[in-house]
């Protein structure tokens, strides 16, 4: 992960109260369904018990991801002014030729909001800077033409045509 995360303040406001229904009031759910499935006896095969420990190792998984996406954010929204790319901008680029517009960021800033639909069915592309893609554009300008190795080792040429504000 980046050394910071740009979020909205709305999407940190956001991803905070997650984080605090989460320890505050999930924890203490799952932590009865568990001591009322022990009651029921042998846990070798208690359904209940097992579906409730499951339940909690992803609970805990996604307090982790949160505490660790609000340590490094930073609060504020991206300046296209200046031409160059960076997180939370839309980025307009020839991939091999062909043409493709991309969110630079998080899908956590979406998350509760209009757009996580739109992301869902694939109608938004969300890449991280730490993505190959993300990685390769990041500092460059409209104008400037890149490359990147996808994880099967093919070569993508990128020209980036153009970068804009993203409207939430």
């Amino acid at each position: 992960m980046s050394d910071s995360l740009l979020l909205t303040q709305a999407a940190y406001d956001r991803l905070h109260q997650e984080l605090a229904d989460l320890i505050l009031i999930e924890r203490g759910a799952i932590a009865k369904k568990i001591q009322e499935a022990r009651e029921e006896g042998d846990l070798k095969e208690n359904g209940g018990y097992h579906a409730a420990k499951e339940e909690q190792g992803k609970l805990e998984a996604r307090i982790n991801r949160l505490e660790i996406i609000l340590a490094n954010a930073e609060i504020g929204t991206a300046d296209a002014t200046d031409g160059i790319v960076k997180q939370g901008l839309m980025v307009h680029c020839n991939l091999n030729g062909n043409p493709m517009e991309f969110f630079l960021g998080s899908h956590e800033i979406f998350e509760g909001t209009k757009f996580e639909e739109q992301i869902a069915e694939g109608d938004l592309d969300v890449f991280s800077s730490d993505s190959p893609i993300g990685s390769a554009v990041t500092g460059h300008k409209v104008g400037d033409k890149v490359s990147y190795k996808t994880p099967a080792g093919k070569e993508i040429a990128v020209e980036i045509t153009g970068i804009k504000n993203f409207e939430f």
